[in-house]
């Protein structure tokens, strides 16, 4: 087998190992509270609705949270196989909705908007930092790199917060809060997407705005270093121009260390502008679990954590494959 696939397939080991690891944490955990959380669970679902409930809610909920009368090595197998098809129970504040139903509605809209801001604040801050880091002492960059790093020491929750003040109440720009006209039908309609760019433009900017700053001055920095090598040198020796011997010989290399981030970056897009969503009332994951802790959702909040770590666990295995494309050194160290 290539040695390019022999990596592959440790790093896939390794982390089928480590999400094995963490299901079976989130499997214990529940079970070595005291007493029965799933009757307790059981018991608020009853009183909130009101009604009793069927006996395949009761055996969902026992099959996540426990089932102080059934073997633990049965509970475990029905467990994983409950996970296998998506199955988290019910949710508590919205009885009787199947918590992957909740997880399915918020995660498009915490895709479009972090993940969208995501890649823009990065290809944004990469390029402009390597232009900078090109012509490191410039005007550009002795105006870019100071303004930057003001921008950056600023918590993205507090500039969402002046620009909701701003923009929103002040001079009424843009909606105060949610991701899209509450008086339209949700469909592919041209009014409906509209209404989801303008609604959702406030947070995007706030995101982006808060975010490119950190991968500009880190790549302006790696190009700044990778300038003086001696293959970027013979490069200009040779009389290549400046443009190709930028992108091909010193941003090329300079961008790992950054894409490295960005592919993390990605992991933590499910979870990573919660305050952001809470902030605008934007209806996606970080937002439901805002409002799963403020009612107590305990099966809500483990649905969230659980997608959470399958998104991080995912994305940090395509960092690894991708960055052991770009740098044969990676794979030599295995």
């Amino acid at each position: 087998m290539p040695r390019r696939w022999r990596f592959l397939a440790r790093r896939l080991g390794f982390y089928l190992a480590a999400a094995w690891s963490a299901i079976t944490l989130n499997f214990f955990l529940p079970r070595l509270m005291p007493g029965d959380p799933s009757a307790g669970i059981v018991d608020k679902l009853q009183r909130v609705s009101g009604q009793q409930l069927s006996p395949s809610a009761l055996e969902s909920i026992q099959k996540v949270f426990g089932e102080p009368d059934t073997n633990l090595g049965r509970q475990y197998i029905d467990y994983l196989g409950q996970l296998a098809h998506f199955d988290l129970g019910v949710s508590v504040s919205n009885f009787p909705t199947p918590v992957s139903d909740l997880l399915w509605q918020g995660l498009p809209w915490t895709m479009l908007l972090v993940g969208s801001t995501t890649v823009i604040a990065f290809v944004l801050g990469t390029g402009i930092g390597a232009a900078a880091g090109w012509k490191a002492g410039s005007r550009f960059d002795t105006v870019v790199s100071p303004l930057t790093t003001f921008v950056s020491a600023i918590p993205y929750f507090w500039m969402a917060l002046i620009g909701l003040w701003l923009f929103g109440f002040q001079l009424g720009w843009f909606p105060l809060s949610g991701g899209y006209d509450a008086d339209l039908p949700i469909d592919f309609s041209p009014s409906f997407l509209l209404s989801v760019l303008h609604y959702g433009a406030l947070p995007a900017a706030t995101i982006v705005f808060s975010a490119f700053g950190g991968w500009l001055l880190g790549m302006r920095n790696m190009t700044v270093t990778t300038v003086r090598e001696d293959y970027v040198l013979l490069a200009q020796a040779k009389g290549l121009s400046n443009r190709r011997v930028m992108l091909r010989y010193a941003a090329r290399n300079a961008v790992l260390p950054n894409f490295t981030g960005f592919a993390l970056a990605l992991g933590h897009v499910v979870g990573g502008a919660l305050l952001t969503e809470v902030v605008f009332n934007y209806p996606g994951v970080g937002y439901l679990l805002f409002t799963s802790l403020q009612q107590r959702d305990y099966p809500v909040m483990q649905g969230v954590f659980f997608l959470i770590m399958l998104t991080v666990l995912l994305a940090n295995l395509l960092a690894d494959s991708v960055y052991a494309l770009l740098d044969p050194r990676i794979r030599e160290g295995g």
